[in-house]
């Protein structure tokens, strides 16, 4: 959404983002063939290629699943969440690629997929073949690991297909987020597909060492960011009689941002914007974003993930958009600020507090 919250498809922040990552893809394949060939120059360019996009899609999926746990860490990765969706895309095509292949006349792009170069040389159909040339399951080193890869192709599709706002507003978000966190079955999925797979015919520890280092930064960044989560949620606040919570002072919050509290279990964002102060619920109904790292924009409180806006002394979207957040009575005692506990229903009109 922009700052006046329009709906955008391509603007020329994501089409610089779209560039430089295409590129970087495109850059990426083709070093990989130029230092695959120079190691060994009698291997075949075809065999080569399905490595280049099998491996391009692993490794942007490092990259992906990379940037909501250093979003979470620092706010300066959170221009990367703009462009998120659009790499998940890529990356799916690339897997794509790796699998079927690719052929466009138009373009003189042509590279040969997994499916054929391994599966089209007895009678039976490649595709065919896939599923019953290698049937043993009960087998932890020889297990079929083309299945893994074709699942997580699967999981990547349906993602793929509903990275968009329609489906989004459609499946609703709670449903919708939940099928995309079908990702890290994905990932499970395609590091079972390498282990099985390339690691059994490359003997260059490097490739090995590459997968697990992969592994472990991923695991070990959700993990941090999973702790700093938890540790902010411990340090909840509690109501006095009267309801309030003392949240800080006035000062601790710059202008047209906010302050970041647990109170009674919910996360809520206290805004300071022109002399006066607002609290609302610190989740965006968009995707769950957090709105108390965002900042006010054109009198609105705008999420830092995808830019969607709301009134902060009312909760809601401006027209014509209806989403709509809870909101929190603000008092002022001299500089001491102060939030009741209980929120209102989202959208509920509630008077600032004037600094």
């Amino acid at each position: 959404m922009s700052v006046g919250y329009k709906s955008i498809q391509w603007n020329r922040q994501k089409l610089i983002y779209d560039l430089i990552l295409w590129a970087s893809v495109a850059a990426y394949i083709a070093l990989f063939m130029a230092v695959t060939k120079s190691i060994g120059s009698n291997l075949d360019l075809r065999g080569v290629q399905i490595r280049a996009y099998g491996s391009a899609a692993f490794l942007l999926l490092h990259v992906i699943l990379s940037i909501g746990p250093l979003s979470r860490l620092s706010p300066k990765f959170h221009p990367l969440l703009f462009n998120r969706r659009h790499m998940g895309v890529t990356m799916f095509f690339l897997a794509l690629i790796h699998v079927v292949g690719l052929d466009l006349p138009v373009l003189p792009l042509k590279a040969t997929g997994a499916l054929t170069w391994y599966h089209d040389f007895g009678n039976l159909d490649p595709l065919v073949s896939l599923f019953v040339g290698n049937s043993h399951y009960g087998d932890f080193i020889q297990f079929p690991f083309e299945i893994l890869g074709v699942g997580a192709l699967a999981i990547l599709f349906v993602m793929a297909a509903t990275s968009h706002d329609f489906w989004l507003v459609n499946l609703t978000a709670p449903i919708w987020k939940a099928l995309h966190m079908g990702v890290y079955v994905a990932y499970g999925l395609l590091v079972g597909h390498v282990v099985l797979g390339a690691l059994q015919s490359n003997r260059h520890p490097a490739m090995a060492v590459a997968v697990g280092v992969g592994l472990v930064w991923i695991v070990g960044l959700h993990l941090l960011a999973g702790s700093r989560e938890i540790k902010r949620d411990k340090a909840t606040l509690s109501p006095s009689d009267d309801g309030f919570v003392d949240v800080g002072t006035v000062a601790e919050i710059p202008d047209n941002r906010a302050k970041v509290v647990t109170i009674s279990g919910e996360r809520v964002a206290v805004f300071k914007y022109d002399g006066k102060i607002s609290a609302v619920s610190n989740v965006c109904q968009h995707q769950n974003g957090p709105l108390g790292e965002g900042k006010v924009i054109d009198g609105c409180i705008t999420c830092p993930w995808h830019g969607y806006q709301y009134l902060p002394d009312c909760g809601a979207s401006p027209p014509p958009f209806s989403e709509r957040i809870p909101t929190f009575d603000v008092r002022l005692a001299g500089d001491r600020i102060f939030v009741r506990a209980i929120p209102h229903a989202p959208g509920t009109p509630v008077e600032p507090a004037i600094i």
